[in-house]
């Protein structure tokens, strides 16, 4: 049953088909659909531009246990959202595509990204993030509600390890294997220009060691305020650890205001320092 978009009032199925006009959706019905590890792989080393890539992210179906998933909480919806439509695909990476900033996160969350159709938007762990973004001055507005409400990051750009939404926030071994060709793209596009990483929680600090290739032995130990400088293909960058800003972390003070807002004025000063 198609249901109005929140912002546009535009009718959509749930999940939503590409090319059916969702603000912001990159594909259309002949963008190509990865449906086996191989596939991503092989569609991945290939892409050429980031809107090229976020087109091929987005429909993406080749982990068979995130598909039925993220289309069933698509269908089934949280109570309080029962009257939207859901995004139901992966979701891209989002923002600037010549950052100085790139923050890596885990996975989208089932009725947060999973509904909005845009990376860490929509749930109170997107709430908190994107207000200190704002706070840092690298996003336009600190309300990040829906993939129409205009919000714009400044010099950042973020995207998850996992790009669906897994059951119990847990994708296995093997789909973050089959999931990780797509970052690795994303990094080999945007990667030129930027100077910080930043890891929300320890496996997106796993994986941002992997993809800037540090050959550190033992494996710098992930912390809220860890730093660590490598050396990547593109040169040295910065990686910073942060403390995954769910709403545990958040509602416990393990993660504060004013830990981010030091976090992010760290990491806007180093993404600003020229190439060394």
């Amino acid at each position: 049953m198609e249901l109005p978009h929140p912002r546009t009032g535009d009718l959509f199925d749930s999940p939503v088909p590409p090319g059916s006009g969702w603000p912001g959706d990159p594909a259309d019905a002949t963008t190509p659909v990865a449906k086996t590890a191989a596939q991503v792989r092989r569609l991945a080393a290939r892409v050429s531009t980031v809107p090229e890539l976020d087109a091929l992210v987005s429909v993406c179906r080749a982990c068979p246990r995130l598909v039925k998933w993220r289309e069933e909480v698509a269908v089934a919806k949280r109570k309080s959202f029962a009257d939207q439509p859901y995004w139901g695909r992966p979701a891209t990476g989002f923002g600037a595509e010549a950052p100085g900033i790139f923050i890596v996160g885990l996975a989208p969350a089932a009725h947060g990204a999973n509904r909005t159709g845009r990376v860490f938007t929509g749930d109170r762990s997107g709430d908190f993030l994107f207000a200190a973004l704002h706070r840092a001055g690298l996003a336009n507005q600190a309300v990040c509600v829906d993939a129409a409400d205009g919000m714009q990051l400044i010099g950042t750009r973020m995207a998850a390890a996992v790009r669906c939404a897994p059951p119990a926030n847990a994708p296995t071994p093997a789909e973050r294997a089959t999931c990780a060709p797509w970052l690795q793209a994303e990094w080999r596009l945007v990667g030129p220009s930027v100077r910080v990483v930043i890891a929300l929680g320890g496996f997106a600090w796993r994986a941002a060691l992997e993809l800037l290739g540090s050959t550190i032995k033992p494996a710098p130990k992930f912390g809220h305020g860890a730093t660590v400088t490598l050396t990547s293909e593109f040169g040295p960058v910065t990686l910073l650890g942060c403390f995954h800003p769910s709403q545990q972390n958040t509602f416990t003070g393990r993660l504060t205001e004013a830990m981010l807002d030091d976090l992010f004025v760290t990491a806007r000063r180093l993404g600003n320092e020229p190439a060394g």
